[in-house]
C-alpha cells in the first residue's frame, strides 16, 4: 500500500498448497507481518499453507516472492538477538520455524511443547547455553529455550537446550529486555483465576531455581472480575515493566506498572 493513503498499489494471492499434505486451500489466512534488517522485504506467515513468503517489495512491476515451507499453522514471531533470524510458531504442529532472512531459506525446524505462543518471544544470555531465544506455550506449562548463536555457541544453535516449567498452560506473552534480568511469563488464559490473575518471573542467572508469582490482579485493586494478567512489556529504559489487566466489560481495567528490579509495585493507572 501507499504509505501516506494506504491505497492498494499490488494485491498478490495467497491461495495455494500446504506444505506438509500438498492440498490445495482456497483462503488461507496471513498472521505476522514483519520487515525484514536485510532486504527490501516483507516477511509473511501464510497460517493454514505452513508456508512463509519472502516478498521484495524493491520491483512492483517485477515482484519477486521466495516460498519457502516450513509447517503448519504459522502465527506469530520474532528476531533472534542478531535480527537475521526471524523464529516464528508453527503453532498446531508444535514447532518453531527459524527464518534466515539474509539468505531467504528456512534454517531450522525445532519441535518445543504443546501450541507454542511467543508473540515476540524473549532474547536473552543463558548462563549455560549462551544466546537464546524463548516462547510460552497455549497448551502446556512448559517454555522453550532455544539457541540462537551459529558463531560462537553452534552446537546448541537451532536447538531446544532446556525446558522451564511455568505455572501452567494458556501463556500469550513471554518478555525480558537486555537490561533485565527477569523473565516474565504470564497465563492469562489458563482456566485456574490464581493462573491467569498472576505472573511468573524467572530469575535469568539462576534459571534452575524456578519462578515466583506476582499477584498482578490483586495488586491493581480491581475488585470482582476475570481480571487476566496478559502480555508484560518494558519501558525503553528496561527499569519498568508494565502488564494489562483485562476485566470484564461492565468492570474496571488497569495497568500494573512494576520496578523491575525489585519487582515491587511502582503504580497503578486504572481505566
Amino acid at each position: 500500500m501507499d504509505g501516506d493513503t494506504l491505497e492498494p498499489k499490488k494485491i498478490v494471492s495467497t491461495r495455494g498448497m500446504t506444505v506438509d499434505t500438498q492440498e490445495y486451500h482456497p483462503e488461507p489466512r496471513v498472521a505476522a507481518i514483519v520487515a525484514s534488517h536485510e532486504h527490501p522485504e516483507f516477511i509473511i506467515n501464510v497460517k493454514e499453507t505452513g508456508k512463509v513468503l519472502m516478498a521484495n517489495y524493491q520491483d512492483l512491476d517485477d515482484l519477486k516472492i521466495t516460498e519457502i515451507g516450513a509447517a503448519r499453522f504459522l502465527h506469530d514471531g520474532g528476531w533472534d538477538a542478531s535480527k537475521r533470524y526471524f523464529l516464528t510458531a508453527a503453532n498446531q504442529s508444535n514447532k518453531i520455524a527459524v527464518v534466515d532472512s539474509k539468505e531467504d531459506k528456512l534454517e531450522a525446524l525445532v519441535d518445543v511443547g504443546k501450541i507454542p505462543h511467543p508473540g515476540r518471544g524473549a532474547n536473552f544470555i543463558d548462563p549455560k547455553f549462551g544466546p537464546v531465544w524463548a516462547t510460552s506455550d497455549l497448551g502446556d506449562e512448559g517454555i522453550a529455550v532455544i539457541g540462537t548463536d551459529p558463531e560462537k555457541h553452534k552446537a546448541n544453535a537451532w536447538k531446544l537446550v532446556r525446558t522451564l516449567k511455568g505455572q501452567g498452560g494458556g501463556s500469550l506473552f513471554i518478555k525480558t529486555h537486555p537490561k533485565s534480568t527477569n523473565l516474565y511469563v504470564d497465563t492469562a488464559l489458563n482456566p485456574d483465576a490464581k493462573m491467569s490473575q498472576t505472573v511468573a518471573v524467572f530469575d535469568i542467572n539462576n534459571l534452575d531455581k524456578g519462578f515466583e508469582v506476582l499477584d498482578i490482579a490483586e495488586w491493581a485493586g480491581l475488585g470482582e472480575g476475570p481480571k487476566r494478567v496478559v502480555q508484560p512489556e518494558f519501558n525503553e529504559a528496561g527499569d519498568e515493566v508494565w502488564f494489562s489487566v483485562w476485566n470484564g466489560s461492565k468492570q474496571k481495567s488497569a495497568i500494573v506498572v512494576l520496578d523491575d528490579k525489585t519487582r515491587k509495585l511502582k503504580a497503578v493507572i486504572k481505566d
